[in-house]
């Protein structure tokens, strides 16, 4: 049993960090030497121009067009002038950041990429991983592990190793990439992060983790670029994982005429005011205009910023608002599953254990641990409740889908005589009006959940397992025991428009992506790093 100084310690670890739930209170050094400035010689012969990604997280397109209206996002509105704005791109799903990034990197899917959610079941290890936490998770789960899930497993073992990231391929092409507070980051450049003492101590970690990476690797206090950034990762900054210093280290780089290739920059703080404040508010988006400043800043001027570097800022996730009425607003699945044994998240699953439940906001993942046990029964419990949305299954090669309180159903696979919109087939019979979709002379259109059935497909084939896709409709929120919860706030997961669209601001180019996806992104990226003007 971990002795209440440890607990302690490994909690303000956990508060450092909006997503992923444990950071190091310590600085952790990269052992990577930053590629020495390039020469007047090779300023005159190099390629294409950099491209920087700016990843605000859950950034949205009618708040940001209001920030832009009310003058709160100059560097915002000053690169839209410059560039082109698409203001739906599709998400990964579930539309939770760590697989949302994992389909940027790796421009698949979660049946390809292998990181299903921020929390899922292992079967393999029998036990429950999580990415991050609530403060009363917190007190029942084993905070070492996921502090190591989320510095090292995460990228170097549960994002599958057979599909390449982003920063494999420019690798492979012999060019250098660098990334920047961003959660998934797995390259081919070996790093070793020093494990600070304390929390060697209390975590029970090694001194050292050797990790691959992209050339760059900044990750708050894990591994810093610049050896000034001190007072951006104090236990009050959230150690690192803050907009300042996501800025800072790319200016850094700017500074120095260190700019690879490709650089992707995450500013997270944007996502927390949104699950605090709701969809609408402005605060997150006037703290990462006022970072992307700073950013454009390092050049000495905007207009040289824009002639020098091809600029790309997006979102990750949308998010719908949460009503402000606990009751009302929350769906507890252990009370819809009650006829079930379900295992505890304080130990790991016992043989008399029936359902294991791994909640994300929105979304959840419900597994069947008896063998015994049908799934087309635990979809059926779940019915009952009006307030549900998508409910889907696996039989055979083919994905069943259902809905809260309707007796609807249709069942599809890949492959087959309907063609969507991005040119995906698929044999598709029952009622499409359960997933909000037409399909007119063998022409599938989607309605409120856009790429459908390529998204779903993707979540119930993420990894080994029996287990039924449950998502709520707006307004809502899945909990479980001790699941944290956004009441009057906002929260995503699902598969609906309202946690899945976000925007995209592009410039320095008028070349696009070959369908406004985030899992169409990665070959876009590396078409433009390889484009000359």
């Amino acid at each position: 049993m971990k002795s209440r100084w440890t607990s302690a310690i490994l909690w303000l670890l956990a508060l450092s960090l909006p997503l992923i739930g444990c950071k190091a209170g310590e600085r952790l050094q990269i052992q990577e030497k930053i590629p020495a400035p390039l020469s007047s010689e090779q300023e005159q012969t190099q390629g294409p121009k950099p491209v920087v990604l700016i990843l605000i997280d859950s950034l949205m397109d009618k708040p940001l067009q209001e920030a832009i209206r009310q003058g709160r996002a100059p560097a915002l509105a000053f690169l839209r002038e410059k560039g082109h704005y698409f203001p739906h791109v599709v998400s990964s799903f579930p539309t939770m950041s760590v697989t949302i990034d994992s389909t940027l990197l790796t421009g698949t899917y979660a049946d390809q990429h292998h990181v299903p959610g921020l929390s899922w079941y292992n079967e393999q290890e029998k036990r429950m991983v999580y990415y991050g936490y609530g403060p009363k998770e917190a007190m029942k789960i084993d905070q070492p592990q996921v502090l190591l899930d989320a510095i090292w497993q995460l990228n170097q073992s549960q994002l599958n190793p057979q599909t390449n990231t982003i920063h494999d391929v420019l690798a492979d092409q012999g060019k250098d990439s660098a990334s920047i507070n961003a959660i998934v980051w797995r390259g081919k450049t070996e790093h070793a992060l020093k494990i600070p003492h304390l929390i060697e101590i209390a975590a029970q970690l090694p001194e050292e983790l050797n990790v691959t990476g992209p050339k760059l690797l900044s990750y708050a206090a894990f591994a810093q670029l610049d050896p000034n950034q001190k007072r951006h990762t104090r236990i009050w900054r959230k150690y690192g994982m803050n907009d300042e210093f996501s800025a800072q280290e790319t200016a850094f780089l700017i500074a120095h005429d260190r700019l690879p290739p490709l650089t992707i920059t995450y500013l997270p703080e944007n996502d927390m005011e949104v699950h605090r404040k709701g969809p609408l508010t402005l605060e997150g988006i006037e703290n990462a205009d006022k970072a992307l400043q700073t950013v454009l800043d390092a050049f000495g001027s905007w207009d040289k910023a824009v002639e020098e570097v091809r600029w790309i800022v997006m979102g990750d996730s949308a998010q719908s608002a949460v009503q402000d009425d606990r009751q009302a607003a929350t769906i507890d699945l252990r009370s819809l599953l009650a006829s079930y044994r379900i295992s505890s998240i304080s130990r790991p699953p016992q043989a008399t254990d029936q359902i294991v439940i791994a909640a994300n906001e929105r979304m959840a993942y419900v597994y069947a641990l008896d063998p015994q046990l049908s799934l087309s029964a635990v979809a059926a419990q779940l019915q009952r409740e009006p307030r549900m949305d998508v409910i889907a299954r696996k039989e055979g090669q083919s994905i069943v889908v259902t809905a809260g309180g309707s007796s609807k159903q249709m069942t599809y696979k890949p492959g087959g005589p309907v063609k969507d919109e991005y040119g995906q087939t698929w044999t598709i019979s029952g009622d499409t009006s359960v997933l909000d979709m037409t399909v007119s002379k063998k022409r599938l259109t989607y309605g409120k959940y856009p790429d459908a059935l390529a998204r779903l497909h993707g979540a119930m084939n993420s990894h080994p397992g029996r287990y039924v896709i449950a998502t709520v409709q707006p307004g809502y929120e899945l909990i479980t025991e001790s699941s944290p919860t956004h009441i009057g706030g906002a929260a995503h997961g699902s598969l609906h428009a309202a946690d899945s669209l976000v925007p995209l601001l592009v410039t320095g180019t008028d070349s696009r992506p070959k369908s406004l996806r985030i899992v169409d992104l990665k070959e876009w990226l590396l078409r433009l790093v390889n484009e000359t003007d």
